[in-house]
């Protein structure tokens, strides 16, 4: 795999009191993605960014709110997340990843 398009996967990781949850009880790590990213592309840059074993990937697909203003209609961007578990004994320390 292109390592350029590797280091473009990942978007950003999710921080909330779901993932944080998550993260703490299953060991996974939520993370935005690319909308064409592909279970394969994220493992792949998750193990190369961070230097981990990832164990397994899912990835689900957010519809975007269609939202009011006023008279104006619009819609928030849909988004690609994808939940990364890591392999026992395995962590990833945000504070510390550069």
């Amino acid at each position: 795999m292109n390592p350029e398009r590797l280091m473009r996967v990942l978007v950003a990781p999710i921080v909330s009191e779901k993932s944080t949850m998550l993260a703490e009880k299953n060991e996974q790590i939520a993370f935005r993605v690319l909308q064409d990213a592909t279970r394969l592309e994220v493992k792949a840059a998750v193990e190369l960014l961070f230097k981990v074993q990832v164990e397994s990937v899912q990835v689900l697909n957010q519809k975007g709110k269609a939202k009011k203003f006023g008279r104006f209609q619009g819609r928030r961007r849909n988004v690609r997340k994808a939940y990364v578990s890591l392999a026992p004994g395995q962590e990833i320390n945000f504070a510390e990843a550069k």
